[in-house]
């Protein structure tokens, strides 16, 4: 028989507190899987490209889908029944749509052939949004993103569970508690 693992998202505009409440999560023993799109973006930069989503959106799309397909079968993989996850593949289209991007059907096709069990929303939250090295975007283009992404994954099919905005610990044991169902 085989084994099956829950995958539970973690999805949101930049800067709404997923990397922070994931780190907490795995920090209490839970399988947690970082978000992949960092490690390209320093990548690219280690390669003298700035911001490669700007430059070339859809080689880093390419490159991002390839990465989160790796970290859904790795995902799949684990000896846990239940992993964590930074972002998912539906995110790409999403960002692709925002930046009004044309794109191959594989993107599409990628998010209804790997299925997520939950999906946790981290609402836009004006007071803890921050720019950084990785993350470009102002908070009106991240309340725009947030949009997308809801929009994606609805039409896809899943239901959003909204994370309230709260303190780490309180985030990660909202989430916690409803890994249960």
């Amino acid at each position: 028989m085989k084994h099956f693992t829950k995958k539970h998202l973690l999805i949101g505009a930049p800067g709404t507190g997923k990397s922070s409440t994931l780190n907490y999560i795995s920090n209490l023993g839970y399988c947690c899987f970082p978000e992949v799109a960092r490690e390209i973006t320093l990548s690219a930069k280690e390669n003298g490209v700035e911001q490669l989503f700007l430059t070339d959106p859809l080689a880093f799309s390419k490159a991002l889908l390839k990465g989160r397909i790796t970290q859904f079968k790795n995902a799949d993989s684990a000896k846990e029944d239940l992993v964590f996850i930074d972002r998912g593949i539906p995110d790409i289209s999403a960002y692709l749509d925002y930046s009004q991007q044309n794109y191959p059907p594989e993107f599409a096709e990628a998010n209804t052939q790997y299925i997520y069990h939950k999906v946790f929303h981290f609402p836009i939250w004006d007071d803890i949004y921050i720019s950084d090295n990785e993350r470009y975007e102002s908070l009106v283009e991240a309340k725009r993103i947030d949009i997308y992404l809801q929009n994606t994954y609805k039409s896809l099919g899943y239901e959003l569970i909204h994370v309230p905005k709260s303190t780490i610990q309180e985030r990660a044991a909202f989430i916690l508690q409803h890994q249960k169902n």
